[in-house]
């Protein structure tokens, strides 16, 4: 008898200390045991409190776990508390990450407010001074999270290196008998960085279960050389994401292709998709595809999955595409409800198909599939519930009737015992 053959998921979890985020009773693990965090980062005027705070809330409710904020100003430092504020009136409890650069000393220091709204700082060793100033000020940064008890990512990014630092390297390097190549370099500097910053705050005084390293870059192959050795040389927590990803297809794409090696390769504790928005688009955008590549991964569950075929030549008819989009939108439209009302029907796939040649059978391997009639094919759709027929819909309304399934199931399936008894009793027989 022939050897069964290996078949697995992703690699198990590079190990990391735990990081708590925390906002009043809402505390977000990153790390550790923890599941892979979604963040995501405004790009409203941070001075402009109300709108800011919109924006936050409508980040949070698409799923971002963390929501970063720009601090770059004495106006929109003195906004921060007045941004938490807002949220917490709203109910809006995602802790909240100021991003500094440059003069977040100077801010931390003169608004103590700012300091103790916000849930975490983040500080690139890179521009957080020069010379004789560059150690005083972090230091300054860090013994203010260790006041308020705030964790910090340290976050090296390659278009705001540590010039010195390179400059240094690149001289060691020419000494060399067999001098490295200028990426392997760059890649040491990016890492050296970030280290070393982090065992600097841990000297200050600031914990290894309040740190995050993040070594940014905008290169696939780039990010993917530099976090397997990041890695390997630190356990500290992870944050995972391209420092621009692009525009679209372009950088969905270059981030699920870089993410994904990392992740299934066990590395990686918080994502953040750094896209460049369509103009006049939401930002929610970046959650979505941050979600989307976890769970398809089989990382985590956000939302329930749609199947839809790609259609082909025997489905000219757009009434598929039209309902798997429509089904797609209604589905995540209804999460922030059914993530606190139904706790487990991110779990849930629902199946979408235009033919008969593989619409039963991918039907029946969802929770809910639909085998819509393709061309030249009877005029009806069966409806298959946990891989049993259910029902054959016909007419104007399929959709709509389809979609009232889709509703019943998941009060039926995820519901309380009460809720689900009630369903039951109303539902139509098979």
């Amino acid at each position: 008898m022939s050897q069964q053959p290996v078949f697995g998921g992703p690699l198990a979890r590079r190990k990391s200390h735990g990081v708590a985020i925390k906002w009043g009773d809402n505390v977000v693990m990153v790390g550790g045991d923890a599941p892979v965090r979604v963040q995501s980062m405004t790009n409203t005027d941070t001075s402009d409190a109300i709108g800011t705070a919109i924006q936050v809330k409508e980040l949070a409710q698409a799923g971002s776990e963390v929501v970063r904020i720009t601090v770059d100003t004495p106006e929109a430092a003195a906004a921060v508390p007045a941004i938490r504020a807002q949220l917490d009136r709203m109910g809006v409890s995602v802790p909240l990450v100021g991003d500094f650069h440059y003069n977040g000393h100077q801010l931390l220091r003169d608004h103590p407010g700012c300091a103790e709204s916000l849930s975490k700082y983040r500080i690139n060793p890179g521009n957080v001074g020069k010379g004789a100033k560059r150690d005083t000020q972090f230091a300054e940064m860090i013994e203010t999270a260790i006041k308020y008890d705030k964790p910090v990512r340290i976050g090296v990014n390659w278009g705001s290196l540590d010039q010195d630092l390179l400059a240094r390297m690149m001289d060691e390097n020419a000494q060399r008998a067999e001098p490295w190549g200028a990426a392997s370099v760059m890649y040491e500097a990016l890492i050296q960085s970030a280290i070393s910053s982090a065992q600097r705050a841990e000297e200050i005084g600031l914990g290894r279960d309040h740190i995050i390293l993040s070594c940014k870059v905008s290169g696939v192959q780039d990010l993917i050389a530099v976090y397997r050795e990041l890695g390997r040389r630190c356990d500290y927590a992870l944050h995972l994401g391209l420092t621009e990803a692009g525009m679209g297809s372009k950088g969905i794409v270059a981030s699920t292709a870089a993410l994904s090696v990392l992740l299934q390769e066990g590395i990686g504790d918080t994502i953040r998709i750094s896209l460049t928005p369509e103009p006049g688009a939401s930002r929610t955008g970046e959650v979505i595809v941050g979600q989307e590549i976890l769970q398809t991964m089989g990382l985590r569950a956000f939302t329930p999955m749609v199947i839809a075929c790609p259609g082909c030549g025997r489905t000219t008819s757009t009434v598929f595409q039209e309902l798997a989009s429509d089904i797609q939108s209604y589905l995540r439209n209804q999460m922030p409800v059914w993530r606190t009302q139904y706790p487990r029907v991110a779990d849930m796939n629902v199946a979408v198909m235009g033919c008969i040649v593989n619409g039963p059978g991918e039907s029946k391997h969802a929770n809910i599939g639909i085998s819509l009639p393709g061309t030249g094919e009877n005029p009806a759709a069966p409806v298959f519930v946990d891989g049993v027929k259910f029902a054959t819909l016909r007419g104007e309304h399929i959709v709509r009737d389809f979609q009232k399934i889709v509703d019943d199931y998941v009060v039926r399936t995820y519901g309380t015992p009460a809720e689900q008894a009630v369903a039951n009793q109303t539902a139509p027989a098979a």
